[in-house]
């Protein structure tokens, strides 16, 4: 990283984490476009807890955490929940569970339907490949990883982010996971990463095979390039607010101001300022630039730059909920033993991780995944099927919000009633559950002896909508994070039944020979008998997955959009978002590969615009 000599720039973004330093990293391949990135937090890249999989839950509430909590969530219980994202040079790649999902081709398609131009499937999924390097995966693993039933062909090659099945790869629990799914019906008969529908799988993560140490965004994007001349990146630089310049018919941003080792200090931008903090931190820097509800920023005497109603709205996160069952000794290892702070494990597990790069703590724990339809756990919980039109396309279309949630609807409508659309999104997790609350006590369950199989759900296209605000003109506040998870009544129905299924899972064979018979779950309140008592669980259990998103949609103006197909901000010029908070619709899974795949194409859609190679 080199110094720096000038406060003038070619382009400036505000947040070095996943979509942010991945941008910078493309935009500075020219050489003679100058990028500057100003990141909040500092670079942990060297941090244990960074490097070795098994370890990222210990970084949360650290201080490469935001430590975001939401507003009381009344569909939760009454509880305040917390949304971890990463304050570190890589955003939330530096501090995720490591997951890799695929996209289904579905949702990006959607994107075009809700009125983006350029955002199908064929253009988009380029991008995804673009920013990742898949495994060399030889013949003799593919059984036991449990993809051996579809091609391996057409992956990336090329791509900075380093990809890898986590764990060892004789771990039994995927190839039980795969032939689970096969005998219920739902195999995954193609590679999810070239035609992902429906199925059960092994997932990637963002894990190098070779060093089996974490792949963030820091360490794919910015550590080949740091000594690029043209690259300037500033840790610890806190941004205050876009300054715009005045007499111009549309607003035009020029530079930042930010807060650096106790100054005030100014950088300009001679091409475009992109705001890259994230879903709760790019709509809280608009709304104190002056760009958001001007209702909202005059009552905090901001003065409005651009009336932007959308700026903060939209709010979309994956909620989820888990089983945590006793399992036999036959599953494999598990993290249980780290969970109970085992001293001889630990150095067990260290030494096969230092000396022989293997071992459980490669992974987080996660290796399976699954998407699915809502049709196939009707007929498993025995509860009479919803009735999808009459729930979900109701309403009238009279005003800008109720216009939006009308084309939402409608590509909701569309995935509870195809079999070939995920609205769930499953995945076991080897050890017990340390965070989700006790639905008895309200309490995190103690460490419990023996091993555990966590079996988790993922209401994958939430309809419920929340906002995120500025709650003062002051800078050092943290917005106002209220997702009303679960607050769509359709949500509710649809998430409990995913519940539901999750015994349904635990009883099929072979994932049933490795659970301890009957099913022990940590909780009797796991056992559901109906789908009132589904909705209680969840009431009391379910988490954030920690996937916030779609608070400076990328939608159409007239349906409260703030970002165009371009990803630059509605009726103001030189500034664009690129991050999560731009994200229209939820992936059915995990945000990471999608979060990368936004950046390469962004990168495309700026050096096009300027003209650049």
């Amino acid at each position: 990283m080199t110094n720096m000599s000038t406060d003038s720039f070619d382009f400036i973004i505000v947040g070095g984490g996943t979509a942010g330093i991945a941008l910078a990293a493309r935009l500075s391949e020219i050489a003679d476009q100058k990028v500057l990135v100003l990141e909040a937090g500092a670079d942990h890249s060297d941090d244990p807890r960074v490097k070795i999989p098994a370890f990222y839950s210990a970084l949360f509430g650290t201080d490469a955490d935001w430590g975001f909590k939401t507003t009381v969530q009344e569909q939760l219980g009454g509880r305040s929940i917390s949304i971890n994202q990463g304050k570190a040079l890589g955003g939330s790649s530096v501090i995720n569970a490591h997951i890799f999902a695929p996209q289904a081709y579905t949702v990006i398609d959607d994107y075009a339907r809700l009125g983006n131009v350029g955002w199908d499937w064929d253009t988009i999924a380029p991008y995804y490949t673009k920013a990742f390097t898949a495994p060399d995966t030889p013949e003799e693993h593919r059984q036991l990883l449990g993809v051996d039933s579809y091609s391996l062909a057409d992956l990336g090659t090329g791509g900075p982010v380093k990809l890898s099945y986590p764990g060892d790869h004789w771990h039994p629990i995927r190839k039980i996971w795969a032939e689970t799914f096969g005998r219920k019906g739902w195999p995954m008969t193609g590679n999810p990463w070239v035609n992902a529908s429906v199925g059960g799988f092994s997932n990637l993560a963002s894990i190098d095979p070779v060093t089996r140490e974490r792949c963030h965004a820091a360490k794919a994007y910015y550590e080949p390039n740091r000594q690029r001349e043209n690259l300037h990146v500033v840790l610890n630089a806190h941004v205050t607010k876009i300054i715009f310049s005045d007499g111009e018919l549309q607003p035009k941003a020029t530079g930042v101001q930010y807060n650096h080792e106790g100054q005030i200090k100014i950088a300009n931008a001679g091409k475009e300022i992109i705001i890259s903090a994230g879903a709760l931190q790019s709509p809280k820097l608009l709304e104190l630039s002056g760009i958001g509800n001007a209702e909202i920023l005059r009552r905090h005497g901001i003065e409005v730059v651009k009336d932007l109603p959308g700026v903060g709205e939209n709010l979309q996160d994956h909620i989820v909920c888990d089983i945590t069952y006793t399992a036999e000794d036959k599953i494999g290892d598990t993290l249980d033993a780290l969970a109970r702070q085992e001293q001889d494990a630990m150095e067990e597990a260290m030494g096969d991780y230092i000396q022989k790069h293997e071992g459980i703590l490669t992974s987080g724990g996660i290796l399976t995944y699954a998407y699915l339809p809502l049709m196939d756990f009707q007929k498993d919980s025995g509860e009479q099927p919803l009735d999808i039109t009459r729930d979900i396309l109701s309403g009238s279309s009279s005003t800008p919000e109720e216009a939006r949630a009308a084309k939402y609807s409608e590509i909701a409508w569309r995935t509870l009633v195809q079999r070939d659309r995920p609205s769930g999104a499953y995945l076991t997790a080897l050890g017990q559950n340390p965070v989700a609350l006790d639905p008895a006590t309200g309490q995190p369950i103690p460490p419990q002896p023996g091993k555990h199989l966590i079996i988790a759900t993922i209401l994958a296209m939430p309809l419920s909508r929340g906002t995120v605000h500025i709650v003062s003109n002051d800078p050092a506040e943290k917005p106002e994070v209220d997702p009303k998870y679960l607050s769509h009544h359709l949500d509710v129905e649809v998430f409990a039944r995913n519940v539901m299924f999750i015994e349904s899972l635990a009883r099929s064979e072979p994932l049933s020979d490795v659970l301890k018979q009957p099913l022990e779950p940590s909780t009797p309140l796991a056992h559901m008998t109906d789908l009132d008592a589904a909705k209680r669980y969840v009431q009391s259990r379910a988490i954030s997955m920690w996937h916030p998103a779609g608070t400076c949609s990328m939608l159409p103006e007239e349906i409260r959009g703030v970002v165009d197909d371009h990803l630059r901000v509605h009726g103001v010029s030189n500034l664009r978002v690129v991050d999560a908070s731009t994200v229209p619709l939820l992936p059915p899974g995990n945000l990471q590969s999608t979060i990368y795949a936004l950046a390469e194409r962004a990168a495309d859609l700026i050096k096009e615009a300027h003209g650049l190679p």
